[in-house]
Order: structure tokens, then sequence, then C-alpha cells
């Protein structure tokens, strides 16, 4: 901006505010969304954490501020794990986002993680785009994300959305970003946002019709959007499945799924090389149906149909996960991965 281009995206101070969780959290609850029990700044002295986690009641989770990713985050279940707890994760923060500043929450068991698509002009009028359940998380990785949640009824997504829209307008945010949320029973929390386009985005824009990444761009460059936020609708349902490499290698085969409400989204192309260095995402599966039913009919023949040569990646067991009659029933949360881990693992 200084250089005087357009920057796509929310101005560099709501980012600042966002991207560090302890004044996002303080900012949510400022706008009256509910956010998690939890302390009101950083903790880094260990007696001082105990003291707030036996207050607030085991088991709690520390965070990283600035974290992201399921990186500087440990669950504790005792005031004996904490210390110890404690300064690993705020290790990790430092060595993952240079910033070992930690805070403490309670710790929700089995969650359901559900977020909104937002787009905003920076003026006011903010649209939400439905939301995207994303339970399905490897280690707090994401691996399945579907829209809209099976898990959600209307009352509580429009109060979810009611929040949302009161906070990015307060905000004056710009472009596109999505607000998280953890689901317990009726009620839900606060997570944080994320300002900026998500690898799951293509689920709403499947399910709405809107080209998030066109609308982001005229918000930020003529301060406005092409959709209405109140004629927005939620047509069907779409699922993503993340594919990810389980070794490095050169391509030698890609042969990828097509037909109707079928996207695949992906770098990879015959003889290119999947280092082992980098995030192990190498192609994004989304579809589309009329309904829940059909369109994991259509993702598991698209999951059938996707060979990729040369490395070996997850495709089999996301299709493994997406017929386990748990994620069929829709009745799951965040643990669920790790209660079937030993099973998918040995898919291949």
């Amino acid at each position: 901006k200084k250089e005087g281009l357009i920057f796509i995206g929310p101005d560099p101070e709501v980012i600042d505010l966002l991207g560090d969780k302890v004044q996002a959290r303080n900012t949510a609850k400022k706008y009256g969304l509910p956010i998690t029990p939890g302390t009101e700044g950083a903790v880094s002295d260990s007696a001082k954490a105990v003291a707030a986690a036996e207050k607030l009641g085991y088991p709690v989770i520390i965070k990283a501020a600035a974290g992201g990713g399921g990186k500087g985050m440990r669950i504790v279940r005792s005031s004996a794990e904490l210390p110890e707890n404690l300064a690993i994760a705020s290790r990790e923060a430092e060595a993952n986002f240079a910033d070992g500043t930690v805070f403490i929450e309670r710790y929700l068991e089995n969650p359901r993680h559900v977020e909104l698509q937002i787009i905003a002009d920076g003026n006011g009028t903010v649209a939400v785009l439905g939301e995207r359940d994303c339970s399905v998380q490897k280690r707090h990785q994401k691996l399945i994300e579907e829209s809209p949640s099976p898990g959600v009824d209307d009352d509580m997504r429009r109060r979810m959305a009611e929040g949302a829209v009161r906070m990015f307008r307060e905000l004056r945010y710009q472009g596109a970003g999505t607000i998280e949320f953890l689901v317990s029973g009726k009620d839900f929390y606060f997570m944080e946002v994320n300002a900026r386009v998500q690898v799951e985005h293509p689920v709403s824009e499947y399910v709405t019709g809107v080209d998030i990444i066109r609308q982001q761009i005229l918000a930020c460059t003529e301060g406005r959007l092409e959709v209405d936020p109140q004629s927005i609708t939620i047509n069907g349902w779409s699922i993503e499945c993340r594919i990810n490499a389980l070794t490095p290698g050169t391509i030698s085969r890609l042969d990828v799924p097509g037909g109707p409400g079928v996207r695949w989204d992906s770098f990879l192309y015959n003889g290119c090389t999947v280092p082992p260095h980098y995030d192990s995402m190498v192609g994004k599966l989304i579809v589309h149906g009329s309904n829940r039913e059909r369109a994991l009919a259509r993702m598991d023949r698209a999951l059938g149909e996707l060979s990729i040569g040369g490395i070996k990646t997850n495709a089999q067991q996301q299709r493994w996960i997406i017929n386990h009659p748990t994620f069929r029933s829709g009745n799951f949360g965040t643990a669920f991965y790790a209660e079937i881990e030993k099973e998918v693992e040995h898919v291949r």
C-alpha cells in the first residue's frame, strides 16, 4: 500500500489483530460471540498456568497465540503434566511462528469443527456463504470438509451468522475470510479467524455458486461485491477430500476423475517431483450432489477413479473413511479420526 499497490486482503491492522489468537478471542467477546473459558492473556509462568488451569477445570489445551495448523498445541489433563507441556508448546510456537506466546483454554472433548465462509467489501456489506464442517482431522490437520454441516441446525446456523456478520462489519473487514467455531451440543464457541482464502473454499463455491476469488478481488479493488447477502442460498451438498502424499517421488501416472459435479485442484502433472520437504497435500478432490447421500456416492466413485503413480497417497484411506458407518451417519466430532486411526493406517 505504501508503494501504491492494491493489496488483495484485509487491512494489515485487521490481519495483525486476528492473527493473534489472544487478541482475536477478546475481539470476538467484545462483539458478543461466545468463547471457551480461558486465560484473558498470555501465560508463561508455570505456577500461574497451573492456577489458571485448575480454575478452568481439566482437561485444558495450551495454544500458540500466533499458531495454526495444529502446531504449538498441547492437551493437558492434570497439573502434573502442565509445566512440561507449557514449555514444549512455547518452544514449538517459537520455532514455527517466531513467537513463543501461549495461552490456555478449557479443552472440549470431541466437539465439531464448524466454520463460516465470509466475503466482505470493507464498507459494511458482509455475506455469509454457508458453513463448512471440518471435523475429520488427523492431529488437528483437516482431511475432509463438507457443506452444509450435518451437525448444525437452522437456529445455530442463524446465531453463528449473526455474530460473524456483526464482528466482520465492525472490523470493516475486506475480502474473503473464515471464522471458525467449536460446536458442543447446542452451544458454539469462537475459535479463530483466518484472514485468507482457505484450502476448502471450493465446497462453499459449489453450494452457493459464488466465485470466492472473484468476489475477493472485487471487494479489494472496487470496494463492492456482486452478490446480495440476502439472496445467497445453499443448493445441494459438497464434500472435499484432501489428497496427501504419504511418500515422496516422481509422478509416473496421473488419471483424475471428471464428469458433472467433480472438481480436481492440484499442481500435479506427469513427471513432476513431490519432495519430502513441504506440506504433504498434493491435490483436492471436490464433489457436489443434490444431497449428502448423492454427494458421498459421487465422491466414492471419484476416489475409486483417481490414480496417481510414483508416490503413495491417502486416496484409498479417504475412500474408507467416507464409507465408515459413523461418517455416513453424520454424527461425529474431531475425535473421530483418532478412534479409527489404527484401521485407517492399514488401508492402502
